[in-house]
């Protein structure tokens, strides 16, 4: 067993090996190695010196020769020793800063593996720092998302996660719920004593305050996704409207396809724009018009898929008109928040133009409004940004978790409040909801949540 209770899986005693940086030409690349044989590898290939040499010291990065075990000379290499348990995985952990390139790394790790290491399955490291309490299952999922972060959003939630924010929120909602138990339990094993039982609706105050907290969590979770994927921003208007061009002029780049043929556009293209407060996913569409052309059809199809999810939607058109049936179009599609633009503003004359209130208007050309554009988009995304240091969850690992919580809650809520079970039967919706929230945090022996977890994991970490 564990720091976390979990069971050692077969080879979790082996020392492992991986390359901690990507493949490629590079300055430097790290090989690292953890497990309690990992000074002796290392030793055998001469980190320290040969057998003779002096005890590494922790942390402290020295120079050396690596050898293969059948004396070929490998590479310099930097070799720093983590002595358990204060290193990344909780066992003694060495790493080799060898040269970059395709050569060094490969010829230095595959010397590793025939000194008596194993490569690494992808993820090993952060598990194994999991099952030896280094860090519990949330901040193990934050240094996934750390790493795949595309956007500074991303980055600063994976960041708080992995300080434990999250962790200490829902340990102390997993405290709460074995208060109630404990209440609960005194009231079934004393029910005669002096103080008397524990007043029904003391229980039943204390449930609905947890179920409260446990619902105001479960809230965030649109937000975190769009911390996690951005605020979707669908591009929508008649063909020819000039949405392609306005979507390469918001991100800079040519990535969608301009000409003046009507229909060009026949699927939806994607791109994330990072924005603060929140990152943009914005989304060019099929021009929106009856057509008998079967493509073109289904393209407009997606649109109005891409429409019902969106928060935001660009109602685009290059005349007065199209703006007005453009609004008028989306807004029986989505319950978004919509924008009205009037594109190409340095090609149609706009006096006596009857716009939409408050149209803005862009010249994807020239780049005239894109600032208060992004501004618009900007203050509409906002309105579903969390807070500055507010906690939200990210994965729907956790939203299926705290869901279940929230409904044991619920149903033992329900039974008290009628007397329909008795304490004891009800006690079992609060087990139910104590197991769930300790099974976020990785506090109870859960191996199929930590493959799951880990298995989506970059090698070397």
């Amino acid at each position: 067993m564990t720091a976390h209770g979990a069971r050692l899986l077969p080879g979790d005693d082996d020392t492992i090996v991986a390359a901690a940086t990507a493949p490629g030409r590079g300055a430097v690349a790290l090989i690292r190695m953890s497990g309690a044989r990992a000074i002796t590898i290392a030793r055998a290939l001469g980190a320290f010196g040969g057998a003779c040499g002096a005890p590494p010291v922790a942390r402290l990065q020295h120079l050396c020769t690596l050898h293969h075990p059948d004396g070929t000379t490998l590479d310099q290499a930097l070799v720093t020793v983590f002595p358990a348990p204060r290193s990344y995985t909780g066992e003694d952990v060495v790493e080799l800063a060898t040269h970059g390139g395709l050569v060094s790394p490969v010829i230095v790790m595959a010397a590793c593996v025939a000194a008596g290491a194993r490569e690494a399955l992808p993820g090993e490291f952060t598990r194994r720092a999991v099952l030896n309490g280094r860090m519990d299952l949330l901040q193990a999922e934050a240094v996934a998302d750390l790493i795949d972060a595309r956007t500074r959003a991303m980055q600063q939630q994976a960041l708080q996660q992995l300080d434990g924010g999250l962790s200490r929120r829902l340990l102390a909602l997993r405290d709460e719920v074995i208060h109630l138990e404990a209440l609960l339990a005194y009231d079934i094993d004393f029910p005669e004593e002096d103080d008397g039982p524990i007043a029904p609706a003391r229980i039943a105050t204390a449930a609905q305050a947890l179920h409260t907290a446990l619902e105001a969590l479960l809230r965030t979770a649109p937000q975190g996704a769009m911390v996690r994927d951005g605020v979707l921003v669908v591009i929508a208007g008649p063909p020819n409207a000039g949405k392609s061009s306005l979507f390469n002029a918001l991100l800079g780049q040519s990535r969608a396809i301009v000409t003046p043929i009507p229909g060009t556009t026949r699927d939806a293209i994607e791109a994330l724009l990072d924005r603060t407060p929140l990152p943009l996913r914005l989304v060019d569409t099929a021009g929106l018009r009856e057509t008998d052309d079967e493509v073109e059809r289904l393209g407009i199809e997606v649109s109005g898929r891409y429409l019902a999810q969106a928060q935001v939607v660009l109602a685009c058109g290059a005349s007065a008109a199209d703006v007005r049936h453009t609004v008028h179009v989306v807004s029986q599609s989505t319950r978004a928040t919509v924008i009205s633009v009037r594109t190409k503003c340095d090609c149609v004359p706009s006096h006596d133009e009857q716009l939409p209130h408050d149209t803005i208007m862009v010249s994807a050309e020239r780049g005239d409004g894109m600032d208060v554009l992004l501004e618009s988009i900007d203050r509409a995304a906002q309105l579903g940004a969390p807070v500055h240091d507010d906690l939200v969850i990210t994965r729907e690992r956790h939203r299926a978790g705290l869901a279940i919580a929230r409904d044991e809650l619920d149903a033992f809520l329900s039974a008290w409040s009628i007397g329909a079970l008795p304490a004891p039967v009800a006690a079992v919706h609060l087990f139910t909801a104590r197991e769930a929230i300790a099974e976020l945090i990785g506090t109870v022996d859960t191996e199929d949540v930590l493959d799951r977890v880990f298995r989506d994991f970059c090698i070397g970490k």
